[in-house]
């Protein structure tokens, strides 16, 4: 049995409690697995800043990427065209599902450690008026650069375009007030800041546009439409629904709670990436992204020199009771480490103790 932390961006290290939930059974068709399903729907729209006038929010199986696509696959219809912004392979990846789904897009791509230009995107809207969406990446895990919400919602405004917002590593560490930025769709899951397990995701999605998308949806069991009408009804799941990650989820939800909310956690989140960022660059390993571009969420270090090895660091420090990623970026040597699940300053502290540590020893 392991008994090392993850520090990465999901799955994460969850508490004794929260795995606690899954040593039960529970009927999906029973009205208290039903009532805990429609509890879990209210409590993200109070997270989200949504009313229940405006808002809904869906659940629905499998990864983050199940949900991306399936907001693509019903709110993007035939007639539509969607751009969309990328500066990581998560966005990378939403081209990839677009073009598998047969969708109409246009991608909008800046390098991995730069902003998205609100010019630059201005004048794609005003060059090519068939854009209907536009869909970007909040935190982008693959280099930790957290993208700015508020100029793309106000050219979404301006320009009346349906936004889509992928916050998977950002909702329920950081604040996002859905309803006032206007997003349309922001998706998120289960086993990331809100320190579930893998094997939901969900979307807060905007009443009026999402009653607008029946028959829209290529795939059955992706079909977000038909998983809303649905599950509105009592809280039941089109198909078999994770009964045990949603338990999980449930108590998770109660956790952020009793931790403070929202705002608290991301102090925690903050506190964590401050330190390792500073301790890091005391033995010479740099972050990829500048500090004012940086999220809480996961941070990208650069190898410091040629003699580091990431496979003998990642070994060195799995057995002294830490799992880190490795890097996504493919011209620059680099390796991730996040800072969100159950992961507090000690943990931090511990884990810069090891890399000094190999840094003395083994690199040296």
């Amino acid at each position: 049995m392991n008994t090392y932390k993850l520090l990465t961006p999901g799955p994460l290290t969850t508490t004794t409690a929260v795995k606690q939930e899954m040593l039960l059974d529970r009927c999906t068709w029973e009205d208290d697995y039903k009532g805990i399903t429609q509890r879990i729907r209210t409590q993200l729209l109070e997270l989200a800043s949504a009313t229940k006038e405006a808002y809904t929010t869906v659940l629905m199986q499998g990864s983050g990427s199940f949900v991306v696509e399936s907001v693509l696959t019903t709110a993007i219809s035939q007639q539509d065209k969607v751009l969309i912004v990328t500066n990581g392979e998560y966005g990378k990846r939403i081209v990839k599902m677009a073009q598998y789904i047969g969708l109409n897009y246009v991608e909008y791509g800046v390098a991995y450690n730069e902003y998205p230009k609100e010019d630059e995107i201005r004048c794609m809207l005003e060059v090519d008026k068939a854009i209907t969406h536009i869909a970007m990446v909040h935190c982008e895990t693959t280099t930790g650069i957290l993208n700015p919400l508020e100029p793309i919602s106000a050219l979404s405004k301006e320009y009346d375009k349906t936004l889509i917002i992928d916050a998977m590593s950002s909702f329920g560490g950081m604040d996002i007030h859905v309803e006032e930025l206007g997003i349309d769709y922001l998706i998120s899951s289960a086993n990331k800041c809100i320190q579930g397990v893998p094997g939901f995701g969900f979307v807060i999605a905007k009443l009026e546009k999402l009653q607008a998308c029946e028959g829209n949806a290529r795939s059955l069991s992706l079909d977000l439409y038909d998983q809303w009408k649905e599950m509105d009804k009592d809280g039941k799941w089109r198909y078999t629904s994770p009964t045990h990650v949603v338990a999980a989820f449930a108590k998770a939800l109660e956790e952020l709670i009793e931790e403070g909310g929202v705002l608290a956690r991301f102090a925690r989140y903050q506190h964590n990436n401050r330190l390792l960022r500073e301790r890091l660059a005391k033995v010479g390993m740099h972050a990829y992204i500048s500090a004012d571009k940086q999220s809480p969420i996961i941070t990208t270090f650069l190898f410091p020199n040629e003699a580091f090895h990431f496979e003998d660091f990642y070994a060195f420090i799995k057995a002294r009771g830490f799992v880190i990623y490795p890097g996504k970026l493919t011209d620059i040597d680099t390796f991730r480490v996040g800072n969100i699940g159950e992961i507090y300053e000690k943990d931090i502290e511990e884990l810069c103790d090891i890399v000094e540590a190999y840094m003395k020893v083994v690199v040296a």
